[in-house]
């Protein structure tokens, strides 16, 4: 491997920030994180980076799109590598499809944090022949000024392709004791880059304050810009066990369509780490690989919080911020969130209410660090609201869990155009379908059969079944379930479109 990378004194020379760029940026997306702290709405099987938590558009979608319109300034890579786990691949592949962004999307057989990911993402950049400066993001942040933001990494680009790792660091607009901090060292030269002289843990809020007031301490907003070899050859220097798991896991990987599976085996036995913890608190001035922090001014925030979400977006007179059905009165500087009920709020103040189909969350607005708390309860007591909703989303498209009861089961299932379930059978269970919309092609032992809306059909206990859509158009049935046994894992697959044979837990 040819190690890119020079020492310190070739930084304190100036170089043009803007200058364009020999070397490609490579859009690298981190999507690991769960989210818990923005329960009930983000669950294990939904986290908060599919969701559009402030817009139509997802956190994923617009951190796909966040480099946008700079090719004019630098070469930029036009494929997205997205480094996510098992569960979420195919919605993160459907919501990166949705907004025309190809994707090398790396799964992760088990959670490692951010430092093996990345590693992950920058032997995937060097395989396909490129050493390009990675622009590692996480999936779950907004950056509503992407004007400057382009312009922080561009700026930051400048010292990665000297060999700096770079990290952006947020001016801070408050004391706040949610995220990490960096205390800001000398400026290299005049194009905005300084030292990074240490980074610090989450404070308590008094010295939270005292970091606001010094001017010194930037927040860490997790995103980095740094050239694919330097970032190997600075974890193979710090974690040499880090990085020889997840070489051997990259080189022991094997490719699924649009995915590309690490060995479970080998990333098993690598250490859980941040990029934080495994690199950057390590780095010396004097190094092999410097250290840079460049000012991001972009109002940034990671959404890590229902407070966080209430600061970001604008509000009514009243200072409420309000999303679905929703009547405020006699109220002020409070959240409220729907997905289909009515919540109407009367006489409160910094009070936060999401409300869900199974679930629904009300708090002190002030208090949201302890929403973290309730999920650690739900999890302790095996409550099925910390995992997925209700509602569960699918390759072909989502079912609806709508009632329940000692024998039955009613579910209101979507099948997009073109798509189809795996063929497939139950031990325990019969089912009986009704089409409300849409044309449903039926296999049910060897008989296969067109059903339009209005028509049903049954599929006995123990016969070979599949569901289709052949139309354009949305499919949607409901299928009441039947049988002494109507849990999820009740189901022998022998055909899939998606991979999942053999059988792993799903609906259908």
């Amino acid at each position: 491997m040819k190690i890119v990378h020079e020492n310190v004194h070739a930084l304190t020379t100036e170089h043009t920030a803007t200058e364009h760029l020999d070397i490609a940026l490579q859009p690298v997306i981190l999507a690991g994180g769960a989210g818990t702290r923005l329960w009930p709405l983000s669950r294990e099987q939904y986290p908060k980076q599919l969701l559009g938590l402030l817009a139509d558009e997802t956190l994923l979608e617009a951190t796909a799109c966040r480099l946008d319109g700079l090719s004019h300034a630098t070469p930029v890579n036009e494929r997205v590598i997205l480094v996510c786990g098992e569960n979420h691949r195919f919605m993160s592949a459907e919501q990166l499809r949705r907004v025309g962004k190809p994707a090398q999307i790396i799964l992760e057989p088990s959670p490692r944090n951010t430092a093996p990911a990345l590693t992950a993402a920058a032997l995937e950049t060097l395989a396909v022949g490129h050493d390009a400066i990675m622009v590692v993001m996480p999936a779950d942040h907004a950056v509503p000024d992407t004007n400057s933001f382009k312009a922080a990494v561009l700026c930051a680009a400048g010292y990665a392709a000297h060999g700096a790792i770079v990290t952006l660091g947020v001016v801070p607009r408050r004391a706040e004791i949610g995220y990490g901090y960096i205390k800001v060292g000398a400026p290299f030269d005049t194009n905005g880059g300084h030292r990074i002289e240490r980074f610090v843990e989450k404070p308590h809020q008094e010295l939270a304050q005292r970091y606001l007031q010094s001017g010194e301490y930037w927040w860490n907003s997790g995103i980095f810009v740094v050239r694919a070899s330097v970032w190997l050859a600075a974890i193979e220097a710090s974690r040499p066990e880090i990085y020889a798991a997840c070489k051997t896991a990259f080189s022991s990987g094997s490719l699924d369509g649009q995915f590309f599976r690490l060995d479970a085996d080998a990333f098993q036995a690598c250490p859980d780490d941040s990029i934080d913890y495994a690199v950057m608190e390590n780095l010396s001035a004097n190094g092999p690989f410097p250290g840079v922090v460049v000012p991001l001014i972009a109002g940034w925030s990671d959404i890590g919080s229902w407070d966080a979400i209430w600061e970001a977006v604008a509000k009514d007179n009243d200072g409420n911020v309000s999303r679905g059905r929703v009547m405020f009165e006699d109220t002020t500087s409070s959240f409220a969130h729907s997905e289909g009920r009515l919540i109407a709020c009367l006489g409160l103040q910094d009070v936060v209410v999401v409300e869900t189909a199974d679930a629904i969350l009300v708090a002190d607005k002030n208090h949201m660090q302890g929403v973290k708390t309730v999920v650690e309860r739900l999890r302790a007591e095996h409550g099925s609201e910390v995992s997925c909703h209700r509602k569960v989303h699918r390759p072909w498209g989502s079912y609806d869990s709508i009632d329940s009861g000692e024998r039955f089961q009613v579910k209101r299932i979507i099948v997009n155009p073109g798509t189809s379930l795996s063929l497939q059978m139950h031990y325990h269970r019969a089912e009986h379908w009704i089409v409300v919309r849409g044309t449903a092609k039926v296999s049910c032992g060897d008989e296969t059969f067109l059903l339009t809306e209005n028509q049903s059909t049954y599929i006995p206990l123990g016969t070979t079944h599949r569901l289709e859509n052949p139309g354009k158009t949305l499919l949607e049935i409901i299928e009441v379930q039947s049988g002494n046994y109507l849990g999820e894992d009740d189901i022998v697959r022998f055909e899939d479109n998606y991979g999942r044979v053999p059988a792993e837990p799903a609906a259908s």
